[in-house]
């Protein structure tokens, strides 16, 4: 392992785990007043809520993603995932190792993203030729992502047939019954077909077939289709590390009042990997 030595004029080291708005956002204030580092796979932020849009039209991610060295004009930046935590470090998996006066974990949910912005391009423009040369399209997940990607599809391109399922009895239940039936008369409006209480078996469209089956026994005609059901924290590194200790029943990391990992006076953690509750 290679070690990384750097010392801001104030002596704070700080750094923080995780590329995406939380971290991002934290790197971009903290960058004048330490010795900052960012840990992130990727070499760029992305406007997560422009992420959907970008697929319909993806001359929109020209604008939300965005390399990290272009806001960070006083930090580094390391593309490679962080896999330990100790007391006083963190190692990376390209074997680089830095020191720490204060860390910030930011890691949110696991997703395998691109590298680079490039990639990440490329990425979207591959997924509107796939929904421009589909006649008909399945969305797996009620949720807000697979609401909102329906939606764009919807409105860009009417004349495709659009499904959603969903394994529950409404779309967007994290948010009242009113905001919930209000998105599913939009569908309605919008010629979506909406099937609630159901699963989809995605290997039933196997070998060219573009039948898919449902638990409930319908079937599903699609062209294409899209994966928009929940992603685990990208916690589960901690459990080797010295924060162990500190991960909830479900993978979160606990933290106070002032967001600090409980019992830690320099570890602090922000965004979806903390337990504090989210109000909607």
């Amino acid at each position: 392992m290679e070690r990384t030595e750097s010392e801001s004029a104030n002596g704070r080291r700080v750094v923080v785990i995780g590329g995406g708005v939380a971290g991002s956002l934290t790197s971009k204030l903290l960058q004048f007043d330490s010795d900052l580092t960012l840990i992130d796979p990727k070499e760029y932020f992305e406007i997560t809520w422009a992420s959907l849009r970008s697929m319909v039209e993806p001359s929109f991610a020209e604008r939300s993603v965005i390399n990290h060295k272009k806001y960070l004009q006083n930090g580094r930046v390391v593309t490679s995932p962080a896999v330990n935590i100790t007391e006083t470090d963190v190692v990376t998996a390209d074997g680089l190792v830095f020191g720490y006066d204060y860390l910030v974990i930011a890691t949110g949910h696991n997703d395998v993203l691109p590298k680079t912005r490039q990639e990440k391009l490329s990425q979207y423009q591959a997924e509107y030729e796939k929904i421009k040369s589909s006649e008909s399209i399945l969305i797996v997940g009620g949720g807000p992502s697979g609401v909102e990607l329906a939606a764009e599809i919807a409105v860009d391109f009417p004349e495709k047939k659009v499904t959603i399922v969903h394994n529950g009895p409404r779309l967007l239940e994290f948010v009242g019954q009113k905001a919930a039936d209000k998105a599913f008369d939009w569908m309605k409006s919008k010629r979506v077909e909406v099937i609630l209480n159901q699963r989809v078996d995605l290997s039933s469209a196997s070998d060219g077939n573009k039948t898919y089956r449902t638990s409930g026994g319908e079937t599903v005609h699609a062209d294409c289709h899209f994966l928009c059901t929940g992603k685990p924290l990208s916690s589960q590194w901690l459990k080797e590390t010295v924060l162990k200790e500190n991960l909830d029943g479900k993978g979160r990391l606990i933290v106070d009042e002032y967001l600090r990992v409980k019992g830690r006076k320099n570890v602090f953690a922000i965004g979806d990997i903390t337990d504090v509750p989210v109000s909607v």
